[in-house]
């Protein structure tokens, strides 16, 4: 691979940055995940154990991640070499970024899906089919829509294509004119239903669920997911981060933006909590309903409440776009990545990644329906094992090898002149990440994979000969260049 292919665009200002990787980051993870999440493993206690896990391990790994991205000035897979061979290290670094690239297809390829289905739900609120509905008329929609795949095939196949036309345009013509956009509007929307919320004498509970810690109902298990939650919420470990950083201009502080980018991420999933949960205990529901939460158990809130038209349709209003900022931000990796060391054009690597991410997508759909019980592996069909793999391995890994090429092989002047943290915080920011950060990963990781042996040994296979074949191409390439 050819070093210094640098990226030649860039945002135009440090808040537009900040709000972009806001949006990368504030997704389905922060409205639908933690949420039912928080529910399922006891409410206070687990939202503290979760706060703690993004300050110890969310943000150095978060600053690491768009250290490399300004410091390399290329996608992911570039800037790994780049800087790989300014630190003197083995260029096999570059896998790192290529872990990325493809983490952020594999999980683009499902997201489309499921936020596809939250864009099915905004239209059947919009058209008032939740008003007046009944659990078992919630439960048969939903079962409906799932079952049926040509119609998640088209909500999937809407999604994608909003998301090829955003990242085609470019940074600045795409990027953020999409999130000058939608960003203000998911914040003014979200702050509307927290005023509803206050409205329906369920707040004050739902704020004593959300922050009275009962450490009775946390079990180690609960903790294990806050770790992950924390990896999933912030974007870390795709490459998504590394890729915005390679954007940002010198000017701009990443260690501001960072902790800018933590606060406003958990301060959205804490709010989005106290909205869901208001809503929930306000019509007696159960707040620990898992995923069915945002389309089986909300819908019947919305259609029983007053205004429920208004606020059903805003709340699914919010979970698109929320999606949406998501979903080019997942991709962006890939297509910086084709533009710049294989000459595609922005537009052509768009409608190419944005087709490959459909046609996997297809897994995913008819792992709904007619391939539901399909298992793979152990009792895992196409989509379970391909959050699986990429939630409880890729994530972790990429997160723990950006913070031990950051700590220990990444060169200790561009380090320091990257992350601008000075004296006791530097000392501080080294100690976390080269021993607290890696310990609290690896212990997310084992916990993941102890009992998934048969998945791990498949993955390891098949990454091994994935990159195996990369790097001949690569080597391949370099050879005929020099000829």
């Amino acid at each position: 691979m050819s070093l210094l292919k640098l990226s030649k665009q860039s945002w135009s200002s440090q808040t537009v940055f900040i709000m972009a990787a806001v949006g990368s980051a504030v997704g389905l993870g922060n409205i639908w995940k933690f949420p039912y999440i928080a529910g399922d493993n006891g409410g206070g206690a687990f939202v503290l154990v979760y706060l703690a896990c993004i300050a110890i391990i969310g943000l150095p790994i978060l600053l690491s991640e768009i250290a490399l991205g300004r410091a390399g000035q290329a996608n992911p897979v570039q800037a790994m070499a780049n800087l790989a061979h300014q630190s003197k290290s083995t260029r096999l670094w570059a896998g790192l970024g290529f872990n990325g690239v493809l983490a952020g297809l594999l999980i683009l390829s499902f997201y489309t899906v499921i936020a596809g289905l939250a864009l099915a739900y905004f239209f059947n609120s919009l058209q008032g089919l939740f008003v007046g509905i009944e659990s078992e008329q919630a439960q048969s929609l939903f079962d409906d829509t799932v079952s049926n795949p040509w119609t998640l095939l088209f909500w999937h196949s809407l999604m994608v294509l909003l998301t090829i036309l955003i990242v085609s345009r470019g940074v600045r013509g795409g990027l953020e004119k999409a999130i000058n956009m939608m960003m203000p509007g998911l914040f003014l929307i979200l702050l509307v239903l927290l005023g509803y919320a206050t409205t329906t004498g369920a707040f004050g509970q739902s704020w004593a669920f959300m922050f009275s810690a009962d450490f009775s109902k946390l079990s180690w298990q609960a903790v294990m997911v806050a770790m992950g939650h924390a990896f999933f919420t912030l974007s870390i470990g795709l490459g998504t981060m590394m890729a915005y950083g390679a954007y940002v201009g010198k000017d701009m502080s990443i260690a501001k933006a960072s902790i800018i980018i933590v606060i406003m991420d958990t301060l959205i999933a804490v709010l989005a909590g106290l909205v869901v949960f208001s809503i929930v205990f306000a019509n007696d529901l159960a707040p620990g309903a898992g995923p069915g939460l945002l389309f089986q158990t909300l819908p019947i809130a919305f259609g029983q409440m007053g205004a429920g038209w208004l606020f059903g349709t805003l709340f699914f209003l919010l979970v698109v776009m929320a999606a949406l900022t998501s979903a080019i931000s997942l991709i962006e990796p890939a297509i910086s990545w084709f533009e710049q060391n294989w000459g595609f054009s922005r537009a052509k690597a768009a409608w190419l990644l944005g087709s490959l991410v459909w046609f996997v997508g297809l897994g995913t759909v008819l792992s709904f329906n007619y391939w539901e019980a399909l298992y793979i592996i152990g009792e895992r069909n196409f989509f379970s094992l391909l959050d699986f793999i990429t939630s409880s391995i890729m994530l972790p890994l990429g997160g723990l090898f950006i913070g031990v090429f950051v700590a220990w092989a990444m060169r200790p002047d561009i380090r320091e002149a990257q992350i601008e943290l000075k004296g006791r915080l530097l000392a501080l920011f080294n100690f976390s990440l080269r021993y607290v950060t890696p310990l609290a990963v690896i212990l997310v990781f084992a916990s993941n994979v102890a009992s998934e042996w048969r998945t791990i040994a498949l993955v390891m296979m098949v990454s091994v000969g994935i990159y195996g074949l990369y790097i001949y191409k690569m080597l391949k390439r370099a050879k005929c260049l020099s000829n």
